[in-house]
């Protein structure tokens, strides 16, 4: 895996660039803010870019904004954002485009560098990586939201753990259910959140969304 990197905190990028390395995988760029980063995708081909929400100049969203700029000339180009504190706002924007090759991490999660590389990995392949405490968060605002209201418990289980990326298989595993059960669950979400088949959509991506912007 070919990684380049924007995060203005030195001995952060410095850290997940060793960490990275030393599982196999290349870290072919490595900036201090956003906009180097995004002058070298081009030239530099990576399977992964990893940012920071908050970067220079002014600290507020320029690592989000270049993440949304990259998807949009790129679409589905995977990115994993990396946050100091939750924050929905910016989750729920990158969100909104699209959550295939995505992935979005408190950067306390780093500290856990199995868990951190494993993210990377399924957010370069393709797949979608949610921090739980986002995902948490949003799903206490939900609750109010009617579609979602009519979950039941074990159902908000199931679509939680659908929005941090986890397949049917892994959910059956951390829930300790069968598969066949977690299929049961989701089709029923699928009906509650009045989702029904379409060619042209992943009713697995759409319930997410739901569940993400969900107003507050």
């Amino acid at each position: 895996m070919r990684v380049v990197i924007a995060e203005d905190a030195v001995l952060l990028r410095d850290g997940i660039a060793r960490l990275l390395k030393d599982y196999g995988h290349e870290v072919v760029g490595s900036y201090g803010d956003a906009s180097l980063l995004m002058e070298s995708i081009a030239e530099l081909n990576p399977d992964l870019a990893i940012l920071d929400v908050r970067m220079p100049p002014t600290h507020s969203d320029e690592g989000l904004r270049a993440a949304i700029a990259l998807r949009k000339e790129r679409p589905n180009f995977p990115v994993l954002m990396l946050s100091q504190y939750v924050e929905e706002r910016f989750a729920s924007e990158l969100i909104a485009a699209g959550t295939a090759g995505l992935g979005y991490l408190l950067k306390e999660r780093v500290a856990d560098v199995r868990e951190f590389v494993e993210a990377a990995q399924r957010v370069a392949d393709g797949g979608t990586v949610l921090d739980p405490e986002v995902v948490t968060q949003i799903l206490a605002r939900s609750r109010h939201h009617k579609p979602l209201n009519s979950l039941s418990p074990r159902e908000r289980e199931v679509l939680t753990l659908m929005a941090q990326g986890f397949s049917n298989s892994a959910i059956a595993q951390a829930l300790t259910v069968t598969e066949g059960a977690v299929e049961k669950h989701t089709s029923s979400i699928f009906t509650k959140l009045n989702l029904t088949p379409d060619e042209n959509e992943h009713r697995r991506v759409l319930a997410v969304l739901m569940f993400l912007q969900a107003p507050i």
